[in-house]
C-alpha cells in the first residue's frame, strides 16, 4: 500500500486556499501512484481555529470544503493513481448534549465520506484548550482502505502511551483500544500488517521532534506496527509547527521523515519499507528555522510583506533583524536607529555595519531634541527630582512612537526585538521597545540569543564581532550596563528557566542551580511585578516548553511570597 505523507502549511480561515493546498497535494500524490493521500489534523480549516469554533458558519464553510474535496476523488480516472484522502477537519456534532463540534479524521474515497474518526483525547494544557470547543468521541473504530485495515488517530489520540509516558493525562488509551480491536479480529485480518495512521497538529517546541518520535517509536514497538504520523508545518499566531512527520518500522526504526519546518510530500509503500529517512537537523538549527518561519507566516498571513526593526547597535536587534531578512528577504526589512546623548558611538557604527552585512536599508533619527523637549515640557512637575527610571523610559517611548508612525505610513509591521530574559524580570519598557506586532525572540533567553548570533555568523561575519562582545546595554543613562540591575546573564537565565517553565519554588532553585536563595527570592519577584507588562506585550514565538502567551496564564493583581 502506498501512502502520501502530505505535510501542508493551513492558514486559519482560508477554506478556499487550504482546499486548493489539499488537492494540490493530492494530485501531486496521484501523480505517484499513492492509494492514500494523509493530511495533518484540522487541515481543511487550520489549527487552532479558536472560539472561530463557536460559529456556526465556520463550521458550515468547513463541511463545505469537505465535499468538495470528496468530489475530487470522484473525479479521478479509476485505478492506481486514484487516492482516497484522509484529512483533519472539524465537523457539527448533532447529539442532543455536549459540545456542537467534532474533531475529526475524515476519509473521502469516490466521492463520498467512507469513514469519520472522532478524537477522543482533548488537550487541555499549555496552549492547548480544546475541551473548550469539542466533543470527545464516545468510541473509536477501525476502517480499512484499499483493503489494509488500518487504526486512525487525531494527534494527542497517541500521547497517552502507558508504556512511554510515566503518568498518564487520561484514563484512555485509543491507540490501545483501537490495537485490542485489530487482536479481537486477528483472524480475518490474518497477513495484514497492523497500521496505525496518526495526523497531527503538534507545535514545536525545544526537544520536542526528539520526544515525538521517541513516543511513536515505542507505540510501533509495543503494538508490533508500522506507525505514520502526518504533522502540520507552519506558523499560526505565536505557535510554529516542525512538520517532521514520521513513518516507523514495528522496531521502531524511521523509514522515512518528511522535511522539517517547510511543507513536503514523502511516499512510502508499506510492503516494501525501506529505512531511508535523512537525520532531523540539530538544535540551534531547528529554533532558527522555528524563529524563522513563525517570522515569515505571522507578517504574511496577517496580509503584510514588510517590517521595520529599531536597530540599536545591541545584540538583539541585530539577531531579530537577521531573523526577519532570512525570513522575508533583505528588500523587505528596514532598519531603523534612534540614538540619543546615551547611545555609544560603537553602538551606531555596529548598526550601520550589521545593515550593511544582511543588505537592508538602513535610516538613523537622532532623537536627542525630541527627548530634551519632553524633558522640557516635564520640567515644572520634574524639577528638583533626580533623573531615573521615567527619564530613561521616555528614550524607549520616543522610539516606539517614531516605528509605529513609520508603520502606519508605509504598512511595515514593527518587530519587537527583547528577549526571553528581560520579559521574564520587566527589564523592558510599555508601549516603548514593547511596541510591535511581534514579538520573534520573547521566547528566547539572553545567553541562547549569543548561541543563536554565532550561528548566524557560521558562514560570515553577519552580526558585527564587537556587538557579541560588548557587554549588554539599554544605554538610557551614562555607563549603562545591565549587570546594574540584574545577575550576569548566565546565572540569571537558568533560574529563570526552572522557575518561568519547570515552576520550582526558590528553594529548589537555590539548591539546583548553588545559587544563595536571596539571589534567586529577588529575581523571583521581578518576575512575578511584571506580569502586567507581559500581558500587554505583542505575541510571542513560541520556542520552548512554557513561554509567554496563552500556554502561561497568571493573575495580574496578586501577593505572591517567593
Amino acid at each position: 500500500m502506498k501512502i502520501a505523507l502530505a505535510q501542508i502549511n493551513p492558514t486559519v480561515g482560508d477554506f478556499t486556499g487550504n482546499t486548493n493546498r489539499i488537492l494540490e497535494y493530492a494530485a501531486r500524490a496521484a501523480e505517484q501512484g499513492a492509494d492514500l493521500a494523509v493530511f495533518p489534523e484540522l487541515a481543511v480549516c487550520g489549527y487552532p481555529p479558536a472560539d472561530f469554533l463557536e460559529k456556526s458558519a465556520f463550521v458550515a464553510r468547513a463541511c463545505e470544503a469537505i465535499d468538495e474535496i470528496a468530489a475530487w476523488t470522484a473525479n479521478q480516472p479509476a485505478g492506481p493513481g486514484r487516492p482516497a484522502i484522509l484529512v483533519g477537519s472539524v465537523m457539527p456534532d448533532h447529539s442532543p448534549v455536549g459540545k456542537r463540534v467534532r474533531n475529526v479524521a475524515v476519509l473521502l474515497s469516490a466521492g463520498k465520506v467512507a469513514f469519520v474518526q472522532q478524537k477522543k483525547l482533548l488537550p487541555f494544557y499549555d496552549v492547548f484548550d480544546e475541551q473548550r470547543y469539542f466533543e470527545p468521541a464516545a468510541s473509536q473504530s477501525l476502517t480499512e482502505i484499499a483493503g489494509q485495515p488500518i487504526a486512525i488517530t487525531v494527534c494527542e489520540d497517541a500521547w497517552n502511551d502507558k508504556g512511554f509516558w510515566p503518568r498518564q493525562l487520561y484514563p484512555d488509551d485509543p491507540v490501545d483500544a483501537l490495537m485490542r480491536q485489530w487482536q479481537a479480529q486477528s483472524a480475518a485480518l490474518d497477513g495484514h500488517p497492523r497500521l496505525i495512521l496518526n495526523i497531527s497538529a503538534s507545535p514545536f517546541n525545544q526537544g520536542k521532534p526528539q520526544v515525538r518520535q521517541r513516543m511513536l517509536a515505542a507505540i510501533a514497538e509495543r503494538h508490533n506496527a508500522f506507525v505514520l504520523m502526518v504533522n502540520q508545518v507552519g506558523g499560526n499566531d505565536g505557535l510554529v509547527f516542525d512538520g517532521s512527520s514520521l513513518m516507523l518500522a514495528p522496531s521502531g526504526e524511521v523509514i522515512a521523515r518528511a522535511a522539517c519546518f517547510a511543507e513536503d510530500l514523502v511516499l512510502v509503500d508499506v510492503a516494501s519499507s525501506v529505512p531511508s529517512a535523512p537525520a532531523p537537523c540539530d538544535d540551534i538549527a531547528q529554533v532558527w528555522r522555528a524563529l524563522v518561519l513563525g517570522t515569515r507566516d505571522y507578517v504574511r498571513k496577517c496580509g503584510f510583506s514588510k517590517v521595520l526593526v529599531g536597530l540599536s547597535g545591541g545584540i538583539d536587534s541585530a539577531l531579530v533583524a537577521a531573523i526577519a531578512v532570512d525570513a522575508l528577504g533583505a528588500d523587505n526589512v528596514v532598519g531603523i536607529g534612534m540614538p540619543t546623548e546615551y547611545s555609544s558611538l560603537g553602538s551606531i557604527s555596529d548598526a550601520r555595519r550589521l545593515a550593511k552585512n544582511l543588505g537592508i536599508r538602513f535610516e538613523l533619527f537622532p532623537i536627542h531634541d525630541i527627548f530634551a523637549q519632553f524633558q522640557k515640557v516635564l520640567d515644572p512637575l520634574f524639577s528638583g527630582t533626580p533623573f531615573g527610571l521615567a527619564e530613561e523610559n521616555l528614550q524607549p517611548r520616543i522610539r516606539g512612537t517614531l516605528l509605529m508612525a513609520l508603520s502606519n505610513k508605509f504598512g511595515a509591521l514593527v518587530l519587537t526585538t527583547g528577549n526571553k530574559s528581560e520579559m521574564s524580570v520587566g527589564y523592558c519598557t510599555l508601549y516603548g521597545d514593547m511596541v510591535g506586532a511581534l514579538a520573534v525572540i520573547g521566547d528566547v533567553y539572553k545567553t541562547r540569543v549569543y548561541e543563536l548570533s554565532h550561528y548566524v555568523n557560521r558562514g560570515r561575519e553577519i552580526i558585527p564581532q564587537s556587538t557579541l562582545e560588548k557587554a549588554p546595554s539599554a544605554e538610557l543613562r551614562p555607563g549603562q550596563r545591565d549587570t546594574d540591575s540584574l545577575p550576569p546573564y548566565d546565572v540569571l537565565d537558568p533560574i529563570l528557566e526552572a522557575y518561568v517553565e519547570r515552576y520550582l519554588s526558590a528553594e529548589q532553585i537555590a539548591e539546583e542551580q548553588n545559587v544563595e536563595v536571596a539571589l534567586v527570592r529577588s529575581v523571583l519577584r521581578l518576575v512575578e511585578q511584571s506580569e502586567y507588562k507581559r500581558q500587554q506585550a505583542a505575541p510571542v514565538l513560541k520556542v520552548t516548553q512554557k513561554s509567554f502567551g496563552t500556554g502561561r496564564r497568571f493573575p495580574i493583581a496578586v501577593k505572591v511570597q517567593v
